[in-house]
């Protein structure tokens, strides 16, 4: 199957779904704003880049396209845009994308608004996106990462059933300016087999 000249047109391909709290749609190109807003948060910024946050200029010209390429990975694959239910603003987002470990395995992962936190969101969000992959999309297995001393999202991949792999360090072209401590980080993963045979009749009910 050949891929539209700009994967950002295959936004609607993409599934939009509800959860029992959350509405999740396709990120787009309107989303810019938001997005900017959400990672002017320090502590965002510390867990994920160079503790800069970006630029309004950088995340619709640089950040934002880079989500939006996900896209053309696959019509389940990419990231989704997260509300709570009888409400328009977005609270966060959610992806499910091929990962910068193991570009075969995929990845889930989650940002909220500071003020979302602490809610069982981002454990409600990512249920949903690891039933739709192996039960919807057939993946063999899901994975995520984060740095050791991210408790809170450790705590959210435990959750949803993930189970610790191994220790690692990230390249410090991920996190410029960090020593090889303050880039240790860990590495979790669940294979679909497994959680089928926990869920009732199969996963399947």
């Amino acid at each position: 199957m050949s891929v539209p000249r700009d994967p950002a047109a295959r936004v609607l391909d993409r599934p939009s779904f509800t959860t029992a709290r959350l509405w999740l749609r396709p990120l787009t190109e309107d989303d810019a704003e938001w997005l900017w807003e959400l990672d002017q948060d320090p502590e965002v910024v510390r867990q994920t880049s160079n503790g800069l946050p970006p630029t309004k200029e950088e995340m619709r010209g640089v950040l934002l396209p880079r989500f939006l390429r996900r896209f053309a990975e696959g019509a389940q694959y990419g990231f989704w845009t997260a509300g709570l239910v009888g409400t328009v603003s977005p609270v966060g987002w959610f992806h499910l994308k091929p990962g910068r470990l193991d570009p075969f395995e995929m990845e889930i992962g989650y940002r909220l608004f500071r003020e979302q936190r602490g809610r069982g969101l981002a454990t409600e969000g990512s249920r949903e996106l690891i039933r739709k992959g192996f039960l919807e999309w057939g993946l063999p297995s899901i994975a995520a990462h984060a740095l050791i001393g991210n408790l809170a999202s450790r705590r959210v991949m435990e959750k949803c059933g993930l189970r610790l792999v191994r220790e690692w360090v990230v390249p410090a072209d991920w996190l410029p300016g960090r020593s090889a401590e303050e880039r240790r980080a860990v590495y979790y993963r669940l294979d679909r087999e497994p959680w089928l045979a926990s869920m009732p009749s199969g996963g399947l009910s």
